[in-house]
């Protein structure tokens, strides 16, 4: 079995060697962009842009920072392109405030930079299918790998991964705008109500749309998995 190839050669210089998370790459403007959380000691986790030419790589740092709030907890950031200007949506970690919080930044043109501050588009509570972690001390909601998809029919939907019933799960939201700033209509119940989450949708060589996701949500027995989907009203349904 051919072993895989290293996509992110850090460079020795750079300031995170730990907890390298939620890779996503992007194609825009002709080059690929990867939106990865990192951290290190003595730093805030946050997410940072990379860039190469080719999908598989190498990427090296493109944004000089991570483009989340130096002082806040974040991971996840995804890009979300609307009518020509990026954002970047991430997420507020609930070691921060306790509710845990889906933001959205809007991004320079090259996607070295952030513009303004962070707009919030929910909390973790405000969806009914969420519960909160199970945990000594305050209450707590988890805030998990927002991505956003424009159906064909328009809507813009955003999956996002929090604790439900059975565990970890992946809930959609709906956008009464249209638009990234909301607001956010949450579905009654979890897209993907037990055991995994973080999901993305694409569409396949056939055309059909499928979910990805990790499940179950166990160390190190993590793995891919590919669901089909499609869009109803106001959301996504499991095939």
């Amino acid at each position: 079995m051919a072993r895989p190839d290293p996509c992110l050669p850090a460079p020795a210089d750079f300031w995170s060697h730990t907890q390298y998370w939620a890779p996503e790459v992007h194609r825009h403007g002709g080059a690929f962009y990867m939106f990865a959380t990192f951290t290190a000691e003595g730093r805030r986790r946050g997410t940072q842009v990379l860039r190469a030419e080719r999908p598989e790589g190498p990427y090296a740092p493109w944004s000089p920072r991570p483009l989340t709030p130096r002082d806040w907890e974040c991971l996840d950031g995804t890009l979300h392109v609307e009518d020509g200007t990026p954002y970047m949506v991430f997420c507020h970690e609930w070691k921060d405030v306790g509710d845990g919080e889906i933001r959205a930044v809007r991004l320079t043109p090259d996607l070295r930079g952030a513009v303004g501050e962070p707009l919030l588009l929910f909390t973790a509570s405000e969806a009914p299918w969420t519960r909160p972690l199970d945990r000594p001390g305050p209450t707590a909601h988890v805030t998990d790998g927002p991505f956003l998809h424009r159906s064909k029919e328009g809507e813009l939907l955003m999956l996002w991964s929090s604790m439900g019933e059975g565990g970890y799960a992946l809930g959609v939201a709906v956008s009464e705008s249209g638009g990234v700033r909301g607001p956010w209509r949450q579905a009654e119940e979890a897209l993907w109500p037990r055991d995994g989450g973080h999901g993305m949708v694409f569409a396949d060589a056939a055309g059909r749309l499928l979910l990805a996701l990790h499940h179950p949500n166990r160390t190190p027995e993590e793995r891919a998995r590919f669901i089909e989907v499609e869009e109803v009203p106001g959301g996504l349904a499991l095939r």
